[in-house]
């Protein structure tokens, strides 16, 4: 018993230490309050219990905007302290209290490039053709729009430019700077100050809006994914950047309610919010495509809103097709696209697009680099699956991750379901419906079907897992020569965990659920240290006779819980005798022949370790 009781304890301190690992999704800031008044409480009652706050607390609370009374959603001011008293004096009268949290815009350098801006000022200067010469738009700067090219867009641009669709732009508004002169515009709104015209007084908003639609074909600038498409300008974030859940969700509603199509958010934070699941399922059963930036803070865990499960996170690239240092990976990241990557003065690794420059009040060129760069490729590509005719949210997703570049090695989910490919999507949207044929395809052209892409490694390197697993049982079988026992299910589990672990689940993301289980399940007991940090090098800890040794001491009494013990300990020398051969990297000691000597030496005492339990439990029977 005291042994179980100590096995507890390490299971509950280990449960604990993973789920405060560094990199899950934190809380984030506020500096006011939501309440969300039930539907059935009268509006005489609301101005009561107002009013009866006003008195107690000396905070008025007021609607978020004009669009707030029909859902009872007022705002306060207030901090931690007034949450607690509110929900504790208020929860029989609301849906809801939470936080306003503050979320930000998810860029992180800017750079103007006034050469550019001036090199060609009128539209006069370059004619206008009127046509594409095989898809290639006659904007000057499209050349230096790596970006576009690495999405495969001039493949998609042969079929649709995005024509009948609507994308609201969720950001810091929108200013009709000269290469958004033939876009068209909808309605929106400025939710920060309360009023129609929706203007970008920070310039983030307008690059975001031209990376979706940005005038193309007009023989100036650059060029936008679906430079069709309409683009609705909804303001949240202030002049600083930053906004409140409160009118992002309503930036939402609103959306949805006029007519978009698609919802792209550049933008999050930490804490999550039930009034913004409850604005993004309400947009989402619409019919809204809602993609969202997967955040800049490089953390393994991307923020909300793109953790949301009908949300479409997006993780960022740079020029090569790798993951920026800055964009957070893991839970929550469902694809990857062109974000950017900046170096010093060197622009030419940015999203370049048009802006309002806040110096001077005019327009000018300027190399973005961010998440908030990589969400609005997602979005436009959305827009143009959606003009190819696919009109359901959950298809359009759907369309978007199985027509990925795929990344056959991506252990901590940097990619979601890989690179964006414009040309791929709207094809496969084209055909209507995934055939037996377009899957086969999808394998061949994937490299699934060639045994090299699994021998070698691919998604779960299946030739060391495999030689693992056989070499635990194989060590059993030799140890049950000298020690007679019955093989059972707590042995054989031993085995597994020691040796391979359930080593397919490590490639599994689910929407928003924590990476971390995955991981942990998918890996054996000397890899739990690499899978808890996320990284591939084997901490010397874990993949040694040290958990072995604990899990025997702790369980050797135990009528069944003795075999998972003595199970996990030939399996761990079976793991890190191959691990000695195959893949020696060991943390701290490299991966020479120091690493071999340390993994072969523990492998062998595993074995001793394993022999002496199975003498002693020979002996006791």
């Amino acid at each position: 018993m005291k042994r179980f009781f100590l096995l507890c304890l390490f299971l509950i301190g280990l449960g604990w230490a993973v789920s405060n690992f560094s990199g899950l999704a934190t809380q984030g800031t506020y500096d006011s309050i939501v309440l969300d008044f039930r539907e059935e409480i009268g509006q005489a009652d609301i101005g009561n219990q107002i009013q009866a706050i006003a008195q107690k607390y000396q905070v008025i609370p007021s609607l978020n905007s004009e669009f707030s009374p029909a859902d009872n959603v007022y705002v306060v001011r207030g901090d931690k302290q007034l949450l607690k008293s509110l929900r504790k004096s208020l929860g029989k009268s609301t849906e809801y209290i939470e936080p306003n949290y503050i979320y930000s815009a998810n860029y992180s350098v800017k750079f103007d490039n006034g050469v550019l801006y001036d090199a060609v000022s009128p539209y006069e200067k370059i004619p206008k053709d009127g046509f594409f010469s095989h898809s290639v738009p006659n904007d000057p700067f499209y050349g230096q729009q790596w970006n576009l090219r690495s999405i495969n867009i001039e493949t998609a641009w042969n079929e649709t430019q995005g024509e009948g669709v609507t994308v609201a732009v969720i950001d810091t508004g929108v200013s009709k700077v000269p290469d958004l002169k033939d876009t068209d515009f909808v309605r929106g709104y400025d939710f920060v100050n309360d009023r129609v015209d929706a203007s970008d007084d920070n310039g983030h908003g307008t690059h975001v809006a031209g990376t979706v639609a940005q005038s193309t074909n007009n023989g100036y600038g650059v060029a936008g994914v679906a430079y069709k498409a309409k683009i609705m300008p909804l303001k949240v974030l202030s002049a600083s950047g930053g906004g409140t859940v409160a009118d992002i969700a309503e930036a939402i509603k609103f959306a949805a309610d006029n007519g978009a199509d698609v919802i792209n958010m550049s933008l999050g934070g930490g804490g999550e919010s039930k009034l913004m699941q409850e604005a993004i399922d309400y947009a989402y059963d619409k019919g809204v495509v809602i993609v969202a930036a997967a955040g800049n803070s490089g953390q393994n865990a991307a923020g909300y809103p793109a953790r949301y499960p009908k949300v479409i996170g997006v993780s960022a690239l740079d020029s090569t097709g790798n993951k920026t240092p800055y964009s957070n990976y893991g839970a929550g990241v469902d694809i990857a696209a062109p974000g950017g990557l900046t170096q010093g003065e060197n622009t030419a690794g940015g999203i370049l697009q048009e802006t309002i420059d806040l110096t001077t009040g005019g327009a000018t060129f300027a190399a973005f680099q961010g998440t908030s760069m990589a969400s609005p490729h997602v979005a436009g590509i959305a827009a143009l699956i959606k003009a190819s005719g696919i009109s359901e949210p959950q298809e359009i997703s759907r369309i978007l991750k199985e027509s990925a570049r795929k990344v056959t090695e991506d252990p901590l989910n940097h990619f979601g379901a890989g690179h964006v490919d414009a040309g791929n999507a709207v094809q496969l949207a084209l055909k209507g419906q995934i055939t037996f044929r377009d899957f086969f395809r999808w394998l061949r052209d994937n490299g699934y079907l060639n045994p090299r892409f699994w021998i070698d490694g691919g998604a779960v390197a299946l030739l060391p897992k495999v030689a693992m697993v056989l070499g635990s049982y194989m060590l059993a079988w030799f140890l049950r020569n000298y020690f007679p026992f019955q093989w059972s299910f707590s042995m054989m589990s031993g085995l597994v965990a020691g040796s391979s672990g359930l080593f397919f689940l490590r490639g599994f993301y689910i929407f928003d659920l924590p990476q971390w289980p995955m991981r942990m399940m998918g890996s054996s007991v000397p890899e739990l240290g690499n899978a808890i940090a996320g990284n591939s090098l084997l901490n010397p800890i874990f993949a040694s006779v040290f958990i072995p040794a604990i899990l025997v001491v702790l369980l050797l009494g135990h009528p069944t819980w003795k075999w998972i013990a003595i199970g996990t300990t030939i399996g761990v020398a079976s793991c890190l005798g191959v691990s000695a051969v195959v893949s020696p990297a060991v943390w701290g000691l490299g991966s020479g022949i120091v690493a071999q000597g340390f993994l072969a030496v523990n492998a062998l005492l595993c074995l001793g370790l394993a022999s002496l339990a199975l003498k002693a439990e020979t002996r006791t029977v």
